[in-house]
């Protein structure tokens, strides 16, 4: 996670301390506490994510060694606060173990946010490659069990260049398939607070509805105890009474044998009576104000196309675009239509108003432009010499790849000032 000075935090203290989202995690006790660690980083990509790297999931004869801490209880905990999972497999390596399993079911009803990621497929040929996907889909259906197909991006993520060629062109789309989901977050964000917050205050109120089924099925003198445990016993059929009652969704109900456990420690008679009000607060708030939350969220403003903002000179629109701009025009900034690149500009996921060098590679590649080229525009653009590119420098950067796949004119060997009339170069 993001910090200004470069440090690890051992999990006791990190677990006491005001300033970090980690204090209940003191339900899981000292053993899980001795083996997490924060580390805080000074990274700009951290301002706006922070990322919990699981262990390595115990296979083998391991498993009989098993863990000093509830591990698919963590899961279970760090599921419900992430915006997206990924679970790792490499290419080699695709056995699901029976601790991997049971990590995999503590993230029931988050199938939205899990993603699967075949690693080092790089090692393979196309051939085997397509082998291991089957085997890895396959693997994969027995422990979801659902008839949605869960998105598998296939890749070789570390630094080095790939070991077999035979699927590049795939698996840099996947990459860049895969980084495109991961940068959207930051713009989802707000969408998926609400729909969480829409998904809890359904399991509050189907809770609420349960423990008032049960407790006006208990009697009110004699035989308390008894009449619990059969209800306990037979409480999936408690469930189908409530829904059908209710008009509420089965999906909407809780896990029966986690429930039966629950509920065995306390008294059911005890449980306090539904409150209606509040019932019905609920209600309103489902059907009223959550709704009335998602229309306040900004949304994008459309863009018209270039070629439709005149509707009387479409035919001369479409002439200057074959021909290409003037000359006295190639390189003037205020005469660049700037829209569609501050489009892409702030889809990519600007931090601070900039971006990376690292993150713009595929993007500015993608433009066709050889790398001897584009290393001297980016040489141009990144006029602050700072390794990041704001709007105005991604502009100019976008422009003139497009000047040179067009063959309008030659890069010059430094930037006009006509590009960055506002700037200073």
């Amino acid at each position: 996670m993001h910090g200004e000075d470069e440090r690890a935090i051992p999990g006791n203290a990190a677990a006491v301390s005001a300033d970090l989202p980690f204090t209940a995690l003191t339900k899981f006790g000292t053993e899980f506490l001795s083996k997490f660690q924060v580390s805080q980083v000074n990274s700009p990509i951290l301002e706006n994510v922070t990322f919990i790297d699981t262990p390595g999931v115990l296979s083998g004869e391991k498993q009989s060694i098993g863990r000093v801490y509830d591990f698919p209880s963590v899961v279970e905990y760090f599921a419900e606060r992430s915006d997206v999972i990924l679970l790792l497999f490499d290419a080699h390596k695709l056995d699901i173990s029976d601790e991997f399993k049971r990590a995999i079911g503590a993230l029931a009803g988050h199938d939205d946010k899990i993603r699967v990621v075949l690693n080092k497929a790089d090692m393979i040929n196309s051939q085997q490659l397509m082998r291991v996907y089957g085997a890895l889909m396959w693997s994969l259906g027995k422990v979801f069990r659902t008839p949605e197909v869960v998105r598998v991006y296939i890749g070789s993520f570390w630094d080095q260049p790939l070991q077999n060629k035979d699927s590049e062109s795939l698996l840099k789309a996947e990459q860049q398939d895969l980084l495109d989901d991961l940068k959207s977050l930051p713009r989802n964000a707000m969408i998926r607070k609400i729909n969480e917050l829409v998904k809890r205050t359904r399991m509050a109120k189907v809770h609420a509805l349960i423990i008032s089924h049960l407790k006006s099925e208990m009697p009110s003198l004699w035989g308390k105890n008894n009449k619990q445990s059969e209800l306990i016993d037979g409480l999936e059929n408690e469930f189908v009474k409530i829904a059908r009652e209710h008009k509420l969704a089965r999906g909407d109900f809780p896990v029966p044998e986690k429930f039966k456990e629950m509920l065995a420690q306390f008294k059911i008679e005890k449980f306090p009576k539904l409150d209606k009000k509040l019932l019905a607060a609920v209600d309103e708030a489902l059907s009223i104000d959550l709704p009335n939350l998602m229309l306040e969220i900004p949304q994008p403003a459309k863009v018209v196309p270039a070629i439709a903002r005149n509707p009387f000179d479409e035919m001369g629109q479409r002439n200057t675009i074959n021909r290409g701009p003037p000359a006295d025009r190639i390189w003037t900034y205020e005469f660049v239509d700037r829209t569609t690149y501050i489009r892409k500009f702030n889809e990519i996921g600007p931090i601070e108003g900039k971006l990376s060098g690292s993150t713009l590679k595929s993007v500015l590649e993608a433009t066709g432009v050889d790398t001897v080229t584009l290393a001297k525009i980016w040489k141009l653009a990144d006029w602050t010499q700072d390794g990041y590119l704001d709007s105005d420098e991604f502009v100019v950067a976008m422009w003139m790849c497009e000047v040179k796949k067009n063959g309008w004119a030659e890069i010059p060997d430094t930037l006009p000032e006509t590009m960055a009339v506002h700037r200073k170069i």
